[in-house]
């Protein structure tokens, strides 16, 4: 989902490529930018099964942080936040008048890593280029949702239907203690 300036370049696609995929680390999956803000796109990932929860975006605020481990409170995942860090310092000499009124931070980062009950674990990580590493371990998630589990025993499942257009079918592995 495009915002601001960037619906005049860019088109939407459909859902087909909102999935999480099964990897040797674990379920992955993830939305872009704002689209975190979109309840319905966040439980698509929760319905997943989604365990790491990757979370690119061009949003350097810092209240970004209490977003990062919302999604991570309500989908009882890991969450990794990341950003590009860049200053108007690194453009080309000729590009340079495009960015003189603008501060030296144009995107100053802000990645994160948070657990699955919303402790950061790493970070964050402001106004410098780096890479945040922590180990994680997925066990966190079994005992998070014995808490909480927004697709178990919190869905409602007796009032709320979910469904989501043009999405493929994915196996979710129930994990037990």
């Amino acid at each position: 989902m495009f915002t601001c300036s960037e619906r005049t370049i860019w088109s939407e696609d459909d859902g087909k490529s909102l999935v999480s995929f099964n990897t040797k680390i674990g379920k992955l999956g993830g939305l872009i930018c704002w689209e975190y803000y979109m309840p319905l796109a966040r439980m698509s990932m929760c319905k997943k099964g989604v365990e790491i929860y990757i979370a690119p975006t061009a949003d350097s605020r810092e209240e970004w942080t209490s977003t990062m481990k919302h999604i991570a409170l309500e989908g009882r995942c890991f969450v990794l936040g990341c950003n590009q860090y860049y200053k108007k310092s690194i453009y080309p000499e000729k590009y340079q008048h495009l960015v003189a009124n603008e501060p030296e931070n144009l995107c100053r980062s802000v990645s994160v890593i948070v657990s699955p009950l919303g402790k950061v674990i790493a970070g964050p990580l402001f106004n410098e280029a780096g890479a945040l590493i922590a180990e994680i371990d997925l066990d966190e998630i079994v005992h998070a949702k014995l808490d909480f589990d927004i697709i178990g025993h919190y869905s409602r499942n007796d009032i709320f239907e979910f469904k989501a257009n043009n999405q493929p079918n994915i196996k979710i592995e129930k994990k037990t203690l």
